[in-house]
């Protein structure tokens, strides 16, 4: 029996993934959609589907067995909230929310509830290269993990929309949770160092560095340049005390001919992950089925918005940025 599944936000990200439940995965059925340009959830909606004036009318439509959060990040509170009350797994892109008075709220519904119901979208994790790359270091076969270099680049970025804050509370919460889940570890402090500006990036504080330091003391190295030009190139390198391991440059075809050897490099971020999105929702379909969820939690949304934080504090005070955690929920272990 297919899941039946309302989208909730069909901007890029949610038109792409109602593509993706309905052209690409199988056992999934989108029933509904809502958006707050009700034009634009009519184009997007697939054929059959309903629409529904607000977020809340789909949540509790007894139609609807699950709930895809695609809306703008303010948003999403509410809607977690409104999804647990109604006791239906929800999918939530990025970020989970916008505060960390938000995740608690969130985690402490979802405790209440006695199970998880969330999975939030970091699909790095649901890449083939990163769950190979975390297969190296589980099996110790290098030794413990010292360092982990990420790097994160965009061709580019609209200078309408994207701001001075963004590669830290939205670029970054990317690179902070793929490293918690490769080290297995949590980041208890950060540093953000800012070099000279990029002509291309006009008033822009880019590019950023950004140190995560680890609880086990292990440093991550994170590098976010939103505008190379170039395309969009994900890389990452973990060194370890007898060796390193790193991910390849994708797509992995090599030519070489009369103008040398070269590779191509994706365009953006659809292109790079189109699998780790597939595959999250594969997952996130089964589990849905069952009523609960598995794959990131609000635990993990909590703590990226905890690094987001502390990364845009960092970059004004130019000091060390100590993150405090609660004590996690026993559902989150």
């Amino acid at each position: 029996m297919a899941l039946n599944v309302g989208v909730i936000g069909t901007g890029m990200i949610g038109q792409d993934h109602i593509r993706r439940l309905t052209q690409v995965l199988s056992g999934v059925t989108v029933v509904g959609v809502s958006d707050i340009d009700l034009e634009r959830a009519k184009m997007a909606a697939p054929e059959g589907a309903q629409i529904f004036e607000t977020p809340e009318a789909l949540i509790a439509s007894q139609m609807v067995d699950a709930v895809v959060i695609c809306s703008w990040g303010p948003a999403h509170e509410a809607q977690l909230l409104a999804c647990i009350t109604a006791k239906k797994p929800v999918f939530c892109e990025k970020p989970l929310v916008t505060s960390e008075a938000a995740a608690l709220k969130v985690m402490q519904a979802e405790e209440a509830h006695g199970s998880r119901l969330v999975q939030v979208g970091f699909m790095r994790r649901f890449d083939g290269d990163y769950r190979r790359l975390k297969a190296v270091i589980d099996g110790g076969t290098l030794g413990a993990p010292l360092m982990y270099k990420s790097m994160h680049r965009n061709a580019s970025v609209p200078h309408d929309l994207y701001t001075s804050d963004m590669p830290l509370n939205d670029t970054l919460v990317h690179d902070a949770d793929v490293s918690r889940w490769l080290l297995g570890d949590e980041i208890t402090g950060v540093e953000v160092r800012v070099p000279r500006r990029s002509k291309q990036g006009g008033d822009l504080r880019d590019p950023v560095m950004v140190l995560l330091h680890m609880g086990s003391g292990a440093i991550v190295d994170v590098e976010i340049s939103v505008n190379v030009a170039y395309g969009y190139d994900i890389r990452g390198e973990v060194s370890c005390e007898t060796g390193i391991a790193a991910l390849p440059n994708r797509p992995a075809t090599v030519i070489t001919d009369q103008f040398g050897i070269r590779q191509a490099i994706p365009e953006d971020w659809r292109e790079r992950f189109i699998d780790a999105y597939d595959q999250e929702f594969r997952e996130w379909i089964v589990a849905a089925r069952q009523g609960s969820a598995t794959g990131p939690s609000t635990w993990d949304g909590y703590a990226a918005t905890l690094v987001a934080d502390a990364a845009l504090k960092a970059a004004n005070s130019g000091a060390f940025e100590l993150i405090e955690m609660c004590n996690k929920p026993k559902i989150y272990n």
